[in-house]
């Protein structure tokens, strides 16, 4: 990694950002990840944005499954984005995860979930832009929020 690279990384880690899980699925795979790179991006249409590395797990699945689904995390679900931050196997990646009955890429206890669509695809760097339409939103029972900062997640 470059002088650049490294000073930028450190540079970002004290910026405290929010914490969401997006979960994709296709007929034959079901994957998660927990980001820090959840964007809005225009109110009209409705788009938000995720970025993601092209080795990332759950990389593949979203461009083939075309739809995803968004958990905001709430403070206190420090468990539920250490979980989905790890190379979880996928036997196990659901175990003990308590999802909404409606909608089971939504997780319990959420701050709030959406569920969008990919209209675009943008190469960044080492990087996947995906702008999705959002399909649906709701605000969630949990309470406050997730954030990341300094290689620690935290409550507010």
């Amino acid at each position: 990694m470059s002088e650049v690279a490294l000073e930028q990384r450190s540079i970002f880690r004290r910026w405290p950002v929010g914490v969401a899980v997006v979960v994709a699925e296709t007929p034959s795979r079901k994957a998660a990840l927990t980001v820090s790179s959840l964007l809005s991006l225009s109110l009209e249409p409705p788009l938000v944005g995720v970025a993601l590395a092209r080795t990332a797990s759950l990389y593949e699945v979203l461009a083939e499954a075309g739809e995803w689904a968004v958990s905001l995390l709430a403070a206190g679900q420090e468990a539920l984005a250490q979980h989905f931050a790890r190379n979880v196997p996928p036997i196990a990646l659901w175990d003990r995860i308590a999802v909404e009955e409606r909608e089971p890429r939504l997780l319990a206890g959420a701050a709030g979930w959406l569920l969008a669509r990919t209209e675009q695809e943008l190469a960044t760097g080492d990087h996947t832009l995906f702008v999705g339409r959002v399909a649906s939103l709701a605000p969630g029972p949990g309470s406050g929020s997730l954030v990341y900062l300094d290689r620690r997640y935290h409550s507010l």
